[in-house]
């Protein structure tokens, strides 16, 4: 269902949608009017996600409760890719291109004349076909002027959305059929149409589109075994901003096949995440930053995932159900990686994000490695950050939530929830035991409905490490024991 339709074939195709006579329909944005009903809609397949707005596929979601929904896509926007590497969405990657397709080579020129001659030249000479992308319909004729007037031994079609829709259909088939050598159009072009013969396509101020729509239009070329070509044109680079020319740089870098998700990836990183909670679908959260936002986020979803969809994910959570989410280091240890070890503040940053990242002690050592091949030996400084990240790890799987190590005293503060099945743990028990066994230097008080424990004489991390595994092992031996 779609404008080419007549207005009786779309009204008789909602009456049996609605009766359930039609088990798929097909449509465009027309599938959001009111008056489209299903019988019972049980899966939604959006082609084409970067399309559409969030109040529109929202709406189609809301077309009927609990619809299965699958999104497709070479490149997702920004929001949408942030959903699923937050984990609240499933991603699924499809790396594999179709047997014997070669990159496409991916040139950035400033609008010349003579480059456009000789590339729709060469191209018809081989005996393919061009496509000219020019986004501006009040002039696209005389464009097309311009490029008859360089080849003029070559045949030229100009096709557009405002164009009469038989008009314009009659136009892609003659192209399709080989009847035209160059098509002229605006980006009416960029989904759906697969021409084996069309190798070489040229996009006229490409600075004003986006890594999407970019990557879909480079699509529509190399979809045989030939070699295909993509010709960015853009004005003087100096009147181009900063941002179109990370775009353009973006394309031009990741030409290979099946690069969609690193385009992806780097348009998250150029526009930002957007706002997941409303309906911006790029830009940075400005107020709080972006990695903060992510740790509310992890956190919310973690919850969700306990208590509203707890059933769907009892297989999946091979964790303890017990442990809390993430620990708090709060000390006065000098724990950094100190500016005459890196001096570049940059990548300091960058060091401490990959710290932060980082899941286990093979990755820990990995990077430990890493670090001393291309800075030298670790300083202490940085040796303790690295242990106060296992300290970290120790402590949230001992049930802490926050663990304080200044003035040579650990303050550990259990997990907040009173009703959690931690209190009734072993690990919990063992602690208990541990500070009855050690009462001299160990107390358990409760300030502000919040539990903690105070363990003197613990002076560095390594101390701190030493005593929860020395409880994780207690706990073990008991495991052991009871089998």
């Amino acid at each position: 269902i779609n404008r080419f339709r007549s207005n009786g074939e779309k009204k008789q195709v909602l009456t049996d949608l609605q009766n359930g006579k039609i088990d798929i329909i097909i449509g465009t944005h027309r599938l959001l009017s009111k008056d489209v009903q299903f019988k019972n809609l049980g899966l939604l397949v959006i082609d084409e996600e970067q399309k559409f707005g969030v109040s529109s596929k929202e709406k189609l979601k809301q077309l009927k409760v609990n619809v299965d929904t699958l999104t497709l896509t070479a490149t997702p926007i920004p929001r949408t890719l942030q959903f699923s590497m937050l984990g609240a969405r499933d991603l699924s990657l499809i790396h594999t291109p179709p047997p014997n397709r070669y990159p496409i080579s991916t040139e950035l020129h400033v609008f010349d004349e003579a480059l456009i001659q000789d590339a729709i030249n060469f191209e018809v000479a081989r005996g393919g076909q061009v496509f000219f992308i020019h986004n501006r319909v009040e002039n696209i004729m005389s464009v097309a002027a311009m490029i008859q007037r360089l080849c003029p031994d070559v045949t030229v079609a100009v096709g557009h959305g405002q164009m009469d829709g038989d008009k314009l259909e009659n136009i892609m088939v003659e192209f399709i059929n080989g009847q035209a050598d160059v098509l002229v159009s605006t980006t009416i072009v960029e989904s759906g149409l697969d021409i084996p013969n069309a190798n070489t396509i040229i996009i006229n101020n490409a600075h004003y589109f986006g890594l999407s729509d970019l990557h879909q239009m480079r699509g529509r070329v190399g979809r045989t075994n030939k070699k295909a070509f993509c010709y960015l044109l853009t004005p003087t680079l100096g009147n181009v901003t900063d941002q179109a020319r990370k775009r353009l740089k973006t394309l031009e870098e990741f030409s290979e096949l099946g690069s969609g998700f690193n385009i992806a990836m780097r348009d998250l990183d150029i526009r930002g995440a957007g706002n997941l909670l409303g309906a911006e679908q790029s830009g940075f959260i400005a107020d709080i930053g972006l990695e903060t936002f992510q740790k509310i986020l992890d956190e919310a979803i973690s919850e969700l995932k306990e208590k509203e969809f707890k059933e769907l994910y009892a297989e999946s959570d091979g964790a303890s159900s017990y442990s809390s989410g993430d620990c708090q280091l709060e000390t006065d240890l000098e724990l950094m990686i100190p500016s005459d070890y890196v001096s570049s503040t940059e990548e300091r940053l960058n060091l401490y994000k990959e710290i932060d990242s980082l899941q286990d002690a093979l990755a820990m050592d990995v990077f430990a490695s890493q670090m001393a091949d291309r800075f030298g030996t670790l300083p202490p400084a940085a040796e303790g950050l690295l242990k106060a990240v296992k300290l970290r790890w120790e402590a949230r799987l001992a049930g802490f939530e926050k663990i304080v190590l200044k003035g040579k005293i650990m303050i550990g503060y259990f997990i907040s929830k009173k009703d959690s099945d931690y209190f009734d743990s072993p690990a919990f028990r063992k602690i208990i035991e541990f500070v009855q066994a050690n009462h001299r230097r160990c107390n358990l008080k409760e300030t502000n409905d919040r539990l903690s424990i105070t363990i003197k004489n613990v002076t560095t991390v390594d101390q701190a490490l030493q005593l929860l595994n020395t409880i994780k092992q207690m706990s073990m031996s008991e495991a052991v024991t009871a089998r």
